[in-house]
């Protein structure tokens, strides 16, 4: 519910108070449905794979290739929900499964769980804390040399959403990022751990290409069935990262006026996908105001936890079709960014004096 204003005051928006109106069965997780859904996305992963390896027409590999990034973005997606501790009841179960299904994508579930869950859901579209997708403002883009504007270019085209999250988010704030005290220890060994079993499974890979067709074959498997899918789940999940939190009507707060509320439930978004790609994939990952006012919430739940949260909040609560023609939309505005006024800018500004 929201707390009506009075001429003297302005209503103190709480997201504690948003979590008020979401039913207590919106926190359920049962076993059964979180198991049922990684065996679909274990089958489906292993299935896209499978048939990798015994297709070798172009077309047939290039349709799956596509498969395939989904089907790993797809078992990302349920680790990342176990990574938030809400797809299993127990908390160590969690954080096994999580770091199971974020193996074929290469994620370090420890240093994802600090620089996605602690620091982009605890301060979200809070300038100068939340690092994905931070947009520069006019000053900071004239200050910039030449090659680093261009990469702010690409990375920000419609086409980049994939290069700036390999940069940004997993290779920088999870790869190359290594925080001191005693979070130190248990990301550099989950490092390690998945460092080793990626490159066993290459080097698996190479071995059984070279008994099987030689040199050629060797050094073709790996690309064929562990690069390109990992390059497609970067460009599919930079995408979805995109669409979240970056349009022409979501704003990002100065330090100043940020508040919990004004990060997760104005800066976030409600996307209408088709029912079979999202069964098979996305796991309601873009019904994604729920997800920020609480991440307990697992993502079987989410769309009865939005439907509760637009009743109480109807004039907050952005929803809309996921549509192609919006995130070029989105991709063409939103370029810079002022702060004070609170508006996405276009390059131009820039070189305004």
């Amino acid at each position: 519910m929201s707390i009506d204003a009075t001429p003297e005051t302005e209503p103190v928006l709480s997201l504690n108070t948003v979590r008020e109106c979401i039913p207590d069965e919106c926190y359920e997780r049962p076993t059964g449905r979180a198991v049922r859904a990684l065996t679909r996305g274990v089958l489906v992963y292993g299935i896209t794979v499978g048939a990798l390896v015994v297709v070798d027409a172009w077309w047939a590999v290039a349709l799956l290739w596509l498969a395939a990034g989904l089907a790993v973005s797809g078992l990302f997606v349920l680790g990342h929900d176990a990574s938030h501790g809400a797809l299993l009841p127990s908390p160590r179960a969690n954080r096994i499964v999580a770091r199971w299904c974020m193996l074929p994508s290469l994620h370090v579930e420890s240093a994802w769980d600090l620089g996605h869950n602690r620091i982009h859901h605890g301060y979200t579209t809070r300038q100068g804390f939340d690092f994905v997708w931070h947009p520069a403002t006019p000053e900071e883009y004239r200050a910039m040399g030449r090659v680093t504007r261009l990469r702010h270019r690409i990375e920000w085209s419609w086409i980049g959403s994939g290069l700036y999250f390999g940069r940004t988010v997993w290779w920088e704030k999870m790869w190359r990022f290594t925080p001191e005290g005693k979070r130190r220890d248990v990301i550099l060994r989950d490092k390690w751990m998945v460092g080793l079993a990626a490159g066993v499974v290459i080097a698996g890979l190479a071995v059984f290409g070279y008994f099987s067709g030689g040199i050629v074959t060797a050094l073709w498997l790996p690309v064929k069935l562990v690069v390109v899918p990992f390059l497609l789940f970067i460009q599919i999940i930079g995408w979805t990262v995109y669409v979240h939190h970056v349009a022409p009507e979501i704003r990002w707060w100065p330090r100043r006026e940020w508040s919990q509320y004004k990060g997760q439930m104005e800066s976030t978004t409600v996307l209408e996908t088709p029912r079979l790609i999202n069964w098979l994939w996305f796991h309601n990952i873009f019904v994604h105001v729920p997800h920020h006012v609480d991440v307990r919430i697992p993502f079987h739940q989410l769309p009865r936890a939005a439907a509760a949260i637009e009743v109480a909040y109807p004039e907050t609560v952005r929803r809309s079709r996921l549509s192609p023609w919006e995130y070029l939309h989105a991709a063409r505005t939103c370029k810079l960014y002022d702060f004070e006024r609170g508006t996405w800018l276009p390059y131009a500004a820039a070189s305004a004096s």
